[in-house]
């Protein structure tokens, strides 16, 4: 994970132990910087994300505050630009553990071609993962990814973090996801691998998530039990900080 990410983990745990009080002052970014032996410029671009979350803001001159629901915000389950991965944003707080149900390489549907950018003849790996969270089924996860942005996608690889292996071996780094949240009914994979029952709903999250550079590299659909995990989000306004 980037530098600026894991300062933005530790500080996000920070706000939701408490050690870090709502309507307290951070540390100054100097002081900051001293302590995770980083520069400024790292500093500031981990308090971006902790903003763009609604977790902290800034008044000028004065510092960079904790919000007052700060930490029953930084608790919740998966924000809705979370795209960081299901490995790094458990990371500390629980045993992510993968088990490849199917890894094949094949050309892009149609509807694939447009969300990845891909030409037809293209190829994709298709990707299904059942996710555990220390040691029970978490997630279901279906991962169409191009070829030639993987590259040599082992299954070594997809049973800890592909995201990992993005930005670690291949130096590549993630930017944005547009998602579309929905319910459904369980399908015969829920209900072998997520234990659902027929009359529990799934949470359902389609996604294409995109290189900095702006390129997509996955398009997906994840699937939750009902009772594990949840999407938050949280409206900004422009007025006085919550």
């Amino acid at each position: 994970m980037a530098k600026y990410k894991e300062i933005a983990a530790t500080i996000r745990k920070r706000i939701s132990d408490g050690t870090y009080p709502a309507k307290t002052a951070l540390p100054e970014q100097i002081k900051l910087a001293q302590e995770f032996k980083t520069s400024r410029m790292t500093i500031q671009k981990a308090l971006e994300i902790l903003t763009f979350e609604d977790l902290i803001y800034s008044k000028q001159g004065s510092g960079t505050f904790i919000k007052s629901n700060a930490a029953s915000l930084s608790q919740l389950d998966t924000g809705i630009n979370q795209y960081i991965g299901t490995t790094a944003l458990f990371k500390g707080k629980s045993e992510v553990r993968s088990q490849v149900l199917e890894k094949k390489l094949r050309l892009p549907t149609p509807d694939e071609s447009e969300y990845l950018q891909l030409d037809e003849i293209e190829a994709v790996y298709d990707i299904i993962r059942l996710r555990f969270l220390d040691g029970k089924p978490y997630s279901i996860e279906h991962s169409v990814m191009p070829a030639k942005i993987l590259k040599n996608l082992t299954k070594e690889i997809l049973e800890k973090s592909i995201y990992y292996y993005l930005e670690n071996k291949l130096g590549l780094k993630i930017g944005s996801a547009y998602r579309k949240i929905s319910a459904d009914k369980p399908n015969d994979m829920d209900q072998k691998y997520l234990k659902c029952d027929l009359t529990e709903p799934v949470l359902q999250v389609e996604q294409t998530v995109f290189l900095q550079n702006g390129i997509p590299f996955e398009y997906s659909t994840t699937r939750h039990r009902y009772d594990q995990g949840s999407i938050i989000t949280v409206t900004k306004g422009n007025g006085a900080p919550a």
